[in-house]
């Protein structure tokens, strides 16, 4: 009987970290998504600088 309890306790233990796991994911996949459209964005800032300098000179 007390093997049936550790098994559950395990099993919603594992239950609790493959989750968390898939959480740490999907905030680590959310922030490089937002890496990414922040670097392209100053790209585009960088650019229209450059563009504006070469009007001004």
């Amino acid at each position: 009987m007390n093997t049936m309890h550790e098994d559950l306790a395990r099993a919603q233990m594992s239950a609790r970290l493959g989750e968390a796991h898939l959480k740490r994911e999907a905030k680590a996949a959310r922030a490089a998504a937002r890496a990414r459209h922040l670097s392209r964005q100053a790209e585009r800032a960088a650019q229209q600088a450059r563009l504006a300098l070469a009007r001004a000179l």
